[in-house]
C-alpha cells in the first residue's frame, strides 16, 4: 500500500515540476512536501466525514423528529424546515451558500472548497441515511442532540471546514465593524432564539438555548482539546535550578531566554515552560523549594504540539 502511495506522490511531483528544470534535492523536497499535504488531506477528510455523520445523527436521531432547533445557520435551517415543506437537506446547502461565498474572500479558497464539500455531504446524509430516533425525552434531546451536532461541527473544523457558516459571518462582520467575533455570534443566536420564541413557543426557545450550549461546549472541547495547557514564565535568580527541576522532576521541556529587570536593568535568565493543569501544583511546589520569591506568570494555552509537551516522563 505504501509503495502505491509513493508512486502516486512521485507522479504528482513530476507533473508539477515538468516544465521546470530541477535538481534532485528540489525533487526530494517536493516529494516530502507532497507527502505532508497528502497525509493532511487524508486526515482532514476523515475528520470531515466523521463530523458529517455525527451531525447527521444529532439532527435525525434527536432534533428533527421532535421539532427542536439549534443556534447558528443550522437553527435557521431547522426553523424554516419546520414552518415550510422545504427539505432540510436543501436548506442546509442554500442558507450556508452565502456564508461560504464570504469564506472565499474572508478566509481562503481551500477552506471554502472543503466547506462546500462538507455541507453537501451533510445534506446527502440527512436526506438519505435513516438514523433511528433515540428518545422522546425533551431534556435528553436538547443535551445529546446538541452534543452530537457540536461534535460534528467541531470535527469538521478540525478538518479545516465548517458545516455551519455562523463563524464565517462573524469573522466577516468583525472585520467591517468594531464588534468581536464572539459578539457577532451572540447577537446572531439571540435573534434566532427570539424568533423561535415568537414562531413556536418560549419552551422550545429555551430548549433551543440548551441545545446550543451543549453544542458550543462540545465544539470547544473538540477544537481546543479537553486537556488545556498552561504557559508558565518564571523569572528568578535561580533559573538554572528551576530549569533542572522542570526537566528532571516534571519530565517537561523548557526554553531559556535572556532579559533585563526593569528597575536595575540587571541581566537575568527567564524560564518558559508548558504544563497541564494537573501538573501546576507540582510545578509551584518545585519552584517554592528553590525560590519562594520567584516571579511567576501563568496563562492558558488551548493546545500545543511538538517538543516534549505530549510526552509523559513523570517518575
Amino acid at each position: 500500500m505504501n509503495s502505491i502511495f509513493q508512486y502516486i506522490i512521485s507522479e504528482i511531483v513530476k507533473r508539477r515540476l515538468k516544465k521546470k528544470k530541477y535538481q534532485s534535492t528540489q525533487f526530494e523536497k517536493a516529494i516530502k512536501n507532497t507527502k505532508v499535504e497528502f497525509s493532511h488531506l487524508i486526515r482532514d477528510s476523515f475528520f470531515i466525514l466523521l463530523g458529517v455523520l455525527s451531525a447527521g445523527f444529532g439532527l435525525k436521531g434527536f432534533l428533527l423528529p421532535n421539532m427542536f432547533i439549534d443556534g447558528g445557520v443550522m437553527g435557521i435551517s431547522l426553523t424554516i424546515a419546520e414552518l415550510t415543506e422545504i427539505p432540510l437537506s436543501v436548506l442546509i446547502v442554500v442558507i450556508n451558500l452565502p456564508f461560504l461565498i464570504m469564506g472565499f474572500s474572508t478566509i481562503s479558497k481551500q477552506f471554502a472548497f472543503k466547506s462546500i464539500i462538507a455541507i453537501v455531504l451533510l445534506a446527502i446524509v440527512v436526506h438519505f441515511i435513516p438514523f433511528p430516533i433515540i428518545t422522546n425525552d425533551k431534556l435528553l434531546i436538547a443535551i445529546f442532540g446538541g452534543f452530537f451536532l457540536g461534535l460534528g461541527i467541531g470535527l469538521a473544523i478540525r478538518g479545516g471546514s465548517v458545516i455551519d457558516g455562523t463563524e464565517v459571518l462573524a469573522i466577516f462582520v468583525s472585520k467591517k465593524t468594531s464588534l468581536t467575533i464572539g459578539d457577532v455570534i451572540l447577537l446572531f443566536n439571540v435573534l434566532i432564539f427570539l424568533v423561535a420564541a415568537y414562531v413556536f413557543t418560549i419552551e422550545i426557545s429555551l430548549y433551543a438555548m440548551l441545545t446550543y450550549l451543549a453544542a458550543s461546549k462540545t465544539v470547544d472541547f473538540v477544537v481546543s482539546g479537553i486537556e488545556e495547557y498552561i504557559g508558565v514564565t518564571i523569572i528568578s535568580d535561580y533559573s538554572e535550578e528551576i530549569r533542572l527541576a522542570i526537566i528532571e522532576k516534571l519530565g517537561r521541556g523548557c526554553t531559556i531566554y535572556s532579559g533585563r529587570r526593569g528597575q536595575s536593568l540587571k541581566q537575568t535568565e527567564i524560564v518558559y515552560t508548558l504544563i497541564t493543569r494537573l501538573e501546576l501544583a507540582k510545578l509551584n511546589t518545585e519552584i517554592d523549594k528553590i525560590d519562594k520569591d520567584a516571579f511567576v506568570v501563568m496563562h492558558s494555552i488551548k493546545d500545543a504540539k511538538g517538543g516534549m509537551i505530549k510526552k509523559r516522563k513523570l517518575k
